[in-house]
């Protein structure tokens, strides 16, 4: 399996998912699939010794095979095994050594090149391996040979820790499945299996069809899964639709989510009070970060709000979607969030905003060294299309992408797959974003900022 990763802030090692990416991912199963989405990630911590704690992915429950003829075309590149496969010690560090050779970036001075990965393959593999113990010795330091500090070794335990972050708060992992007309249904990837949604009758392969009576036809799995959360102990209905063509059925399932609103807002007063500030709070991009911040926003607003200021000091990061998400409120349509980049960084795929903004007034972001990750992207992609001014020290500049691969006996694989460039292709990893001022400008200095970058960008 594999899941996009991106830093988090206090985010623990569970509950269970946090995604992804949220960004264009591509799909590596390697043996029972955990989650791999386009919504939901995996998020680390910027610091080596912070937690680590998955997004979005949930333990996966084998489909009985349907009886009728019609093609489960949302599983027409996974197979899902039905037995536990036997692996030996030499395979599964074999298994290890391939993942890095196809999917790893190098990032840092070290040269990483596959001949000479190939080299290390063969020497590894020169004599037998006797204990499991023993293999996982060696791919722990097979993967520290990269000298990479993001990509690592996760046993049996840390992996299943990982795996129970539920994003959706009932349990579930959602995927897009693109249909050959272009449009897309919402099929359940994983289910946890003492979770909620399990408990209520919610299979793997069913269609979510409609949450609440609002159906969600063209609705992408983030946005659903916003509409699937709400307070501990309150309920949700979810129509689904079981496999490709069982029958429909409505579920009532008991949310159990445990993740706590990252924002606070207030209304201050600026220019001697001759403008009113909405000052928002974001401590981190957890799976309640963008509807929360909506809220702050359209309350402000409502009480006179002609300038905002986003508060992203101290935030490491967490789920990348999130971020991305957040970012599109204040960005015009066609805008670039972000780019991603692989081994060939001349290839750069690009994020872009498919919504109007929420708000068009002048925006400041309030950034320092701990800002990292999610919020370097949001910084970044408000900075580069002059939407906000940056205020305050430079940030902390992780801009790569890690992706968590399950390998056959229940252990993982952390790799750094890419890194993210911002709109005007400047690399966050190491370098970190600069403000544009340490200190608080006046708000027509900051409207005059924005002006002039506005211009120059139109030619």
């Amino acid at each position: 399996m594999n899941v996009w990763l991106t830093p988090s802030s206090s985010l623990s090692t569970p509950s269970h998912h946090l995604h992804l990416p949220i960004i264009p991912t591509k799909i590596t199963l390697h043996n029972t699939l955990l989650a791999t989405t386009l919504s939901f990630g995996l998020f680390f911590s910027p610091f080596p010794s912070s937690a680590y704690a998955l997004q979005s992915p949930s333990l996966p429950v084998p489909v009985s095979p349907s009886s009728e003829t019609c093609r489960e075309v949302e599983f027409r590149d996974v197979t899902v095994p039905t037995a536990p496969e036997v692996v030996t010690n030499e395979g599964l560090v074999q298994e290890a050594w391939q993942i890095v050779n196809d999917d790893f970036i190098d990032t840092g001075s070290h040269r990483w090149s596959q001949d000479t990965w190939q080299l290390k393959k063969n020497d590894i593999l020169s004599n037998s391996i006797q204990t499991r113990s023993k293999a996982h010795q060696i791919i722990k330091r097979m993967l520290v040979s990269l000298g990479d500090p993001y990509t690592r070794f996760l046993s049996p335990e840390e992996f299943s820790k990982m795996a129970r972050y539920d994003m959706t708060g009932i349990g579930i992992n959602l995927r897009e499945v693109t249909e050959d007309n272009g449009d897309h249904r919402l099929k359940v990837l994983g289910v946890i299996l003492d979770g909620p949604a399990y408990s209520a009758g919610v299979r793997q392969g069913d269609e979510i069809l409609a949450v609440n009576n609002m159906e969600v036809k063209g609705k992408s799995a983030f946005e659903v899964s916003s509409l699937l959360q709400g307070p501990n102990g309150t309920s949700v209905t979810i129509q689904v639709k079981h496999g490709n063509c069982g029958p429909v059925e409505s579920i009532e399932v008991q949310r159990q989510f445990v993740a706590r609103t990252p924002v606070s807002y207030r209304m201050e007063q600026a220019d001697n009070g001759a403008a009113q500030v909405g000052y928002i709070r974001l401590k981190e991009f957890n799976a309640l970060a963008r509807k929360d911040l909506v809220i702050a926003m359209k309350r402000l607003q409502d009480k006179g709000a002609s300038y905002f200021v986003l508060d992203l000091r101290d935030n490491l990061g967490g789920l990348v979607q999130a971020g991305i998400e957040i970012a599109k409120l204040f960005l015009n349509e066609g805008d670039t969030v972000i780019y991603t980049a692989g081994r060939d960084p001349q290839f750069q795929q690009a994020v872009v905003s498919d919504t109007s903004p929420l708000i068009r007034t002048p925006v400041v972001v309030l950034v320092n060294d701990k800002t990292a990750s999610a919020s370097e992207i949001v910084a970044s992609a408000l900075h580069d299309n002059c939407r906000a001014v940056l205020v305050g020290k430079r940030t902390y500049g992780k801009g790569l992408i890690q992706s968590v691969f399950e390998l056959q006996d229940g252990s993982g694989v952390v790799i750094t797959v890419g890194k993210y460039v911002t709109p005007k292709h400047k690399d966050i990893n190491g370098n970190g974003i600069e403000p544009d001022f340490q200190k608080l400008p006046a708000w027509d200095d900051v409207s005059q900022h924005l002006s002039k970058c506005s211009m120059l960008q139109q030619g």
